[in-house]
């Protein structure tokens, strides 16, 4: 990340075999439901929105298997982009994150509505009816490079409080989405002021990394609990990572886009660094420094992984309640 080759990740997480969740109750493909006669939230919860991140699948994957059935209410599990997911070879980990498009980023009416055709298109349009009557969504994902959990929250200070309260140690971070696109946890309803659905994403960690397995587990079990859909004692045994108590939030007020392939980052930062001084170095941009621009600025979720001209290469960010 500071210039050199780009170090391989070790795929220490084999692909889950999902072919038995294909046929579905639902009529829908890779979407599976499981109900309570006793009213309660609907909940749902999403893996392989991007091919490669497969962390998450294998904990709906186990979820599903242990037969686990909601006190309260609904839990739909659905496996997202799985024609992505079934291109993954782990000599090319990065190529099967998505086919056409990035599957995060059809999530608007203008986009499903619209007249577009590609392969996340076809299938956002499929999960949609799930999407839209949720109460509450968990979409489960993981990053390029090595980090402590990260839970995305967008903007609304619900979605804030909710991932504070579930009691994990993963960084909240508050951010207001793409520019290229809206992500599945922004879509309709979950981004109204004045609504009520609750909507988080999990970066569990590296994507093929044992310890991001843990991380999705632990995080799918805490927000089934606080849903309400299922009780502490219901929590799979060997799932739960020790309590917890949240740093406080860090809210994203730049993004860093490569503007040239000769991007490269002055060290090898892993995310949750915090740079002290406003005007510090800390990537060099077709020859140019990219400089913090406030002091105690906290990197998150740097990489150059997939570097090409107009890509995110690292979110700058304040803890706490200051702005800019």
């Amino acid at each position: 990340m500071s210039g050199g080759p780009i170090k391989a990740h070790a795929v220490q997480l084999e692909p889950p075999g999902l072919a038995g969740w294909a046929a579905s109750p639902t009529g829908t493909a890779y979407v599976h439901e499981r109900a309570s006669v006793e009213a309660g939230p609907e909940v749902l919860v999403t893996a392989l929105v991007h091919g490669n991140e497969y962390s998450g699948a294998w904990a709906l994957d186990a979820f599903l298997r242990s037969g686990l059935q909601p006190r309260r209410g609904r839990i739909t599990a659905a496996f997202c982009n799985t024609a992505a997911f079934a291109r993954f070879e782990a000599s090319h980990p990065d190529a099967s994150r998505f086919v056409d498009e990035d599957f995060n980023r059809v999530w608007s009416a203008s986009m499903l509505d619209g007249g577009g055709h590609s392969a996340e298109l076809s299938r956002a349009r499929e999960i949609r009816p799930f999407v839209d009557r949720a109460s509450h969504l968990l979409d489960l994902h993981s990053m390029h490079e090595p980090c402590e959990p990260l839970l995305v929250t967008g903007l609304l200070p619900r979605n804030i409080a909710f991932a504070q309260s579930l009691g994990t140690a993963g960084q909240v971070v508050v951010d207001a989405g793409h520019a290229d696109g809206v992500r599945m946890r922004d879509y309709g309803p979950f981004a109204e002021k004045e609504g009520s659905r609750i909507a988080l994403l999990l970066e569990s960690g590296q994507h093929w990394e044992l310890a991001s397995l843990q991380a999705a587990r632990n995080v799918l079990m805490r927000f089934l609990v606080a849903c309400g859909v299922l009780d502490h004692g219901d929590v799979l045994p060997g799932w739960l990572l020790p309590d917890a108590l949240p740093p406080p939030p860090v809210t994203v007020t730049h993004r860093i886009v490569a503007r040239s392939a000769d991007f490269a980052f002055v060290q090898d930062f892993r995310g949750g660094e915090i740079i002290r001084r406003a005007g510090t170095p800390i990537a060099h941009d077709a020859g140019e420094a990219v400089v913090t621009p406030y002091d105690d600025c906290v990197l998150v979720m740097p990489s150059v992984r997939q570097l090409r001209p107009g890509v995110t290469t690292v979110r700058l960010g304040q803890r706490g309640d200051r702005t800019v």
